[in-house]
């Protein structure tokens, strides 16, 4: 059968179950009728009523064990996070961890995830969970980029992001001539341009301080960044691998936050 024949035989059918016409056949497409946008609604209310059973069901588990499933930025993944889920799935034997290595905002109301660690100024209010270090960030770039760099208001070339306004103002006071040579959308590919010396770029300290191909440029004051959480969603705070997860990792986290602040650089 054609693909697009098979959505107006589904249409057809659907109408002729309900006995109601749902869309008006027009020249230019489909357009629903006011039976037909009664029935878009009805299936909303339907999968809302759906997603909410499964949170409460969900909820009423009392053993650490079942399937997990958290989000997390993939370079957050990558630096701080690989060891300390290893650390909780060897404690845990009992949890299905999968991981969505993602900046994506998921919907934890739908159960796409359970957990979502997320580096935000303002997560969504919708969620709950708790802020488990501040950051900050910092200049960097290649010790050979740094050696040639005269400093004061010489150019520095710079790696720019395509999204975000620019550097600090107290980093465009010292450093006024930045010389744009790239341009980036994204964090990986600013540390791939800076460990190809291509210029200095700003990011948190966290990747920075941890990156043994980069260094701090100097005299350059490191700055806020926003901060790390651990969330998940208001029906899902109290089954037990859902505590036990969103506890275990805040700790470890908590505990990291030298090298979140910035304060593990020589």
């Amino acid at each position: 059968m054609p693909r697009g024949h098979r959505p107006a035989r589904r249409i057809t059918a659907a109408e002729a179950a309900l006995g109601a016409r749902l869309f008006d056949r027009l020249a230019s497409g489909y357009v629903p009728t006011e039976a037909g946008l009664d029935a878009v609604r009805a299936a909303e209310e339907i999968e809302r009523s759906g997603s909410a059973l499964s949170r409460r069901v969900a909820a009423r588990d009392t053993q650490v064990r079942g399937p997990l499933t958290v989000t997390a930025p993939q370079l957050l993944i990558e630096r701080v996070l690989a060891p300390v889920l290893k650390d909780f799935a060897t404690d845990h034997p009992g949890v299905e961890l999968q991981l969505l290595a993602t900046n994506d905002v998921l919907n934890l109301a739908q159960r796409e995830a359970d957990v979502a660690l997320r580096i935000s100024a303002s997560p969504a209010p919708a969620l709950v969970g708790r802020r488990v270090a501040e950051q900050r960030a910092a200049i960097y770039a290649t010790p050979e980029v740094v050696a040639a760099d005269p400093g004061g208001e010489n150019p520095l070339d710079w790696i720019r992001f395509s999204h975000w306004p620019g550097p600090p103002e107290s980093i465009r006071a010292l450093r006024p001539n930045l010389t744009v040579r790239l341009s980036v959308d994204d964090m990986m590919a600013a540390i791939g341009a800076a460990r190809a010396g291509i210029g200095a770029t700003r990011m948190a300290c966290f990747l920075g301080d941890t990156d043994p191909a980069l260094i701090r440029v100097p005299d350059l004051p490191d700055f806020a960044y926003d901060p790390v959480w651990v969330l998940t969603h208001p029906d899902l705070r109290d089954v037990p691998r859902i505590r036990a997860f969103a506890d275990f990792i805040a700790a470890r986290l908590r505990g990291m936050r030298p090298l979140f602040e910035g304060q593990l650089s020589p």
